[in-house]
């Protein structure tokens, strides 16, 4: 079983090992005034991403789509749940113009279930990465997908723009997932990342968040079943409470567990691997379209 603190997680500080520095460096500094000046939306800044000064650094930054309310809610988010805006149909341009503004290099974009539309948002995904391909051309991209309830016809959107790494999370081990992601199903998570392969798409993604209680045996049949389905990157993190509201924090995992799942993920065959306590979805994602 995982490392776990002698004390009970709910009145124990966060152990030095997921403790951040505040981001600095030029470059951070540059494109946060970018960002500040021209009120762009950026999941780095909302999240408050440990990782921002970091991967601004290195020209990769993340965007959220189809606003800021999701029709799920799931245990570990803290998005607000709830009845969504219309759809912005301005949206994909306002993306593309901030891309190209803060001179993004590898752009990673995600967005809000919205199982309240008929096409679930893929028409917007797909405009918006056609928008990013035509403002920004330069610029290299990742989609962090929704389920799309696993229908393909919306997921077919998403493969005929193909965007250099399409990415899903499964988020948790098989037992866990009725309870962290409520709407979602583990074996759907499973087809949606198997057609996107099977489909063309070059490079797929996944990730999964520690700490939920689950076992570090439980993770390796995870990993297992992401490699039956050919995914070649996956990033392993340290899930951290959003509020009082979400679900607590069973273990903080050590560096040298994460370390190890490492090691066991790169012998099943994935092509990167980012394992950490840190790491989060977009982690060092400009190296994962190698």
């Amino acid at each position: 079983m995982m490392e776990v603190q002698e004390k009970e997680i709910k009145h124990q500080k966060k152990p030095d090992w997921i403790r951040v520095k505040l981001p600095t460096g030029k470059k951070y500094t540059e494109l946060r005034g970018l960002v500040d000046k021209y009120k762009l939306n950026t999941i780095c800044t909302s999240g408050s991403c440990p990782n921002m000064g970091e991967c601004w650094a290195e020209g990769t930054a993340t965007f959220m789509i189809l606003g800021n309310i999701c029709t799920r809610s799931c245990g570990f988010c803290g998005v607000q749940t709830g009845r969504p805006s219309a759809v912005d149909w301005a949206e994909p341009e306002k993306v593309a113009n901030s891309i190209k503004i803060m001179n993004i290099k590898h752009a990673v974009i995600t967005s809000v279930d919205r199982d309240d539309l008929k096409d679930m948002g893929s028409i917007i995904w797909a405009e918006t990465v056609n928008a990013v391909r035509r403002i920004s051309p330069q610029t290299t991209m990742e989609t962090l997908i929704p389920d799309f309830q696993g229908n393909t016809r919306n997921i077919d959107r998403i493969v005929k723009v193909a965007p250099e790494v399409v990415s899903h999370n499964i988020e948790t081990v098989r037992r866990l997932t009725r309870k962290v992601r409520v709407q979602a199903k583990y074996d759907t998570s499973l087809e949606v990342l198997r057609y996107l392969k099977e489909s063309g798409i070059e490079r797929t993604k996944s990730g999964i968040m520690l700490g939920l209680g689950e076992k570090e045996e439980e993770v390796m049949e995870a990993l297992h079943d992401l490699r039956k389905v050919n995914v070649d990157v996956v990033t392993l993190g340290q899930y951290l409470q959003p509020s009082k509201k979400h679900l607590p924090v069973q273990q903080f995992i050590t560096p040298d567990v994460f370390k190890k799942l490492e090691v066991f993920a790169l012998d099943l065959g994935f092509r990167h691997v980012e394992s950490g306590p840190l790491v989060r979805s977009s982690y060092k994602a400009h190296k994962h379209i190698a």
